[in-house]
């Protein structure tokens, strides 16, 4: 196998890890920023650095990525795949977040596996699919809304007799943690679906056999992350923290709690690659809308929605044009 060519595929997938950190920090900080709980340059600080630690308290997504939704592309042909499912995940990252949209970066791998595959004649797992991608992909948002929702009423209830003021000084404190606790589970969950892919190029090249994940790729999977987090990704922020809903604190934290057990839940009993788009999203919408339902900007969430559902398709086209035109040309 070509060493070049494996150098290039894992160059790229820490690319896609990176452009994953600045497009989805909004998920773990967005709601701490927009309720004055954390200044902009903190909150970054500290979800890079919980995002770095996420990235090693598991394996589980990552032998889903790597094992479970396309069968193990072999030889040139197979790193070709890799390379192209990367493309694809990476320019509908760029196209999403120069828009302000905070569609899934995890959906847009997936979309690209799946394209890449189809169009280098490597066999998909439907059934994996299915069962790990697209049952959660309409799960979690329907959870995070309902729970979300669930979690702001008895939030209410039990601090209905507080002094309004005391209560929201002691959520912005609460805050810090809950914004932690999602950033902890986005590194959890995103950082190892670049090692899943990462393991896959090193099987291709039979660097190595068996789907353990060497430490090297761990920490380079978790540094670009982090990086790419202390980046920042204002644009989706926005989106998050002030269009879809103006947050106060108890909400905030409503919200992150939420999406942080959401993740924990999903990667540690069910191993499934969620969406923290997904279900920090829904869980804003669930948590505004006990406002009052007028509260929630439904045409900038139909607006969202409509992202996640046009996400995979568009990824996997891209996926499969980059991959034979990487065919026509080597």
């Amino acid at each position: 196998m070509d060493t070049f060519a494996l150098i290039v595929t894992i160059g790229v997938a820490l690319g896609f890890t990176y452009t994953n950190g600045f497009h989805d920090s909004a998920n773990a900080i967005a709601t701490s920023v927009s309720t004055r709980a954390l200044t902009p340059k903190a909150a970054l600080a500290m979800a890079a650095v919980m995002n770095l630690a996420g990235a090693f308290l598991g394996s589980g997504v990552a032998k889903t990525v790597s094992k479970g939704l396309i069968e193990t592309p072999q030889g040139r042909s197979g790193m070709a795949v890799l390379f192209a499912a990367l493309v694809g995940a990476i320019v509908w990252n760029l196209v999403t977040w120069y828009f302000g949209l905070p569609s899934s970066s995890s959906h847009a791998l997936f979309g690209g596996m799946v394209g890449a595959a189809l169009a280098g004649g490597i066999t998909v797992i439907w059934s994996g699919v299915i069962e790990k991608v697209v049952i959660p992909m309409f799960l979690s948002p329907v959870v995070g809304l309902v729970v979300g929702y669930l979690v702001m009423l008895a939030i209410l209830w039990m601090f209905r007799k507080s002094n309004p003021h005391k209560a929201k000084r002691g959520f912005r404190i609460a805050q810090t943690v809950s914004a932690a606790a999602m950033a902890l589970g986005h590194g959890l969950q995103d950082a190892q679906k670049t090692m899943g892919v990462v393991v896959m190029a090193l099987t291709i090249a039979d660097v190595q056999n068996g789907d353990s994940i060497p430490t090297w790729v761990k920490f380079a999977c978790a540094a670009m992350l982090s990086l790419g987090t202390y980046a920042g990704g204002w644009r989706i922020m926005r989106t998050l923290g002030r269009r879809i809903i103006e947050l106060d604190p108890p909400q905030g934290f409503a919200a992150e709690t939420t999406a942080a057990s959401i993740l924990y839940t999903t990667s540690y009993v069910f191993q499934a690659p969620v969406s923290t788009t997904h279900v920090i999203t829904s869980a804003i919408m669930g948590v505004g809308a006990t406002k009052r339902v007028k509260a929630v900007r439904w045409g900038v969430a139909k607006n969202i929605v409509a992202g996640w559902f046009i996400t995979m398709p568009a990824a996997a086209v891209v996926a499969a044009v980059s991959y034979w035109i990487v065919e026509l040309i080597f």
